[in-house]
């Protein structure tokens, strides 16, 4: 339910209705715009909920309910824009955020040089996988903390936040030591234990499409970690299965306006993982910005040939750069900086 404050509700009439919500057994969420102050009442409870006392409670001007099943995530109870406040950036505002790096971190060396790189080429983060869930158990799976103290290392060498995969629950307070932003993969959109532990973590959160996941199967994963008062989440579409067999995936382009109309979270695009072949990344990197993504993740290499993971749609620095020259013209006809 959602619980609309008269304009000139006063901050007494706001904290008498939220503790009639959690005398109620339900859990309260405020939210204040410039013009209005909206209480989201969600949860369960054994009181049945009674609409017609709070409309009639001091300071209320009606009280509706929620139609969607995500509702800490939709825009009905949370009208404007989250931003996600990262290392002196804002995610969702006015300026487009760019996170590169490789697939795997692969070495010390190897991960500190990029960063380099991919920073002089316009990134604001540096992405780059310690754990790797990989489709055969003989791959690379990853150096694990060891590659988390790499990526430390990086983030001390050039200021770029870290955005780095998580993969079990047990490694949440681990990874939160090192990363500054916990991705969970398309593999584990659904994991829910693992969602409720980076959830708890209070951690920024960037949250990947399944492959085989709708849209509100994300919206819906995305509320596991809201619920917990974890509101700095970031949701990422990277494409899903399709029958197409000329790309690795299907980048959902329709999903970035689609999700922007239905939720208040930032929304980023992976290119990389959306089509596989680093020939096609900027073209769908840029139809996405053209979208109304926030920002774009992209997979970067010094020597992609010889990458021991995802070479194959991995861009070099100096593509990336090109890459980014092109999607500064596309914000700026969008209004918006990059």
């Amino acid at each position: 339910m959602i619980i609309l404050m008269q304009p000139k509700a006063t901050a007494k009439q706001v904290a008498d209705i939220i503790a009639q919500v959690e005398a109620d057994g339900y859990h309260p969420h405020l939210n204040e715009g410039e013009n209005a102050k909206i209480i989201g009442v969600v949860g369960e409870s054994p009181t049945p909920f009674n609409t017609a006392k709070y409309e009639s409670m001091a300071g209320v001007a009606n009280v509706r309910r929620i139609n969607t099943p995500y509702k800490l995530a939709s825009r009905e109870l949370h009208p404007k824009d989250t931003l996600v406040p990262l290392k002196g950036n804002m995610v969702g505002g006015k300026k487009l955020f760019l996170i590169a790096g490789p697939c795997s971190v692969e070495s010390r060396e190897q991960i500190i040089e990029t960063a380099h790189a991919v920073k002089e080429a316009g990134a604001m983060a540096l992405r780059g996988g310690a754990f790797k869930p990989r489709t055969s158990p003989y791959s690379f799976q990853g150096h694990g903390e060891k590659g988390l103290q790499w990526l430390a290392e990086a983030r001390e060498a050039t200021g770029l936040p870290i955005v780095t995969e998580v993969m079990d629950s047990a490694l949440v307070p681990m990874v939160c030591q090192y990363a500054d932003v916990l991705q969970i993969g398309a593999r584990n959109m659904q994991n829910f234990a693992l969602l409720n532990a980076v959830g708890e973590s209070q951690h920024p959160v960037l949250l990947k499409r399944g492959m085989s996941s709708t849209i509100e199967d994300l919206l819906m994963s995305a509320e596991y970690i809201l619920a917990h008062g974890n509101n700095r989440v970031m949701l990422c579409e990277r494409g899903i299965r399709t029958f197409e067999k000329y790309t690795r995936n299907t980048l959902d382009i329709n999903a970035v306006p689609v999700l922007k109309h239905r939720t208040h979270l930032p929304i980023f695009i992976d290119p990389s993982h959306g089509v596989g072949y680093s020939e096609y990344v900027p073209a769908i990197g840029y139809a996405g910005v053209a979208a109304g993504a926030d920002g774009v993740i992209i997979e970067a290499h010094l020597d992609p040939e010889n990458a021991m993971s995802d070479g194959r749609q991995s861009l070099t620095p100096h593509a990336l750069k090109n890459m980014m020259e092109t999607i500064r013209k596309i914000a700026g006809a969008l209004g918006r900086e990059a």
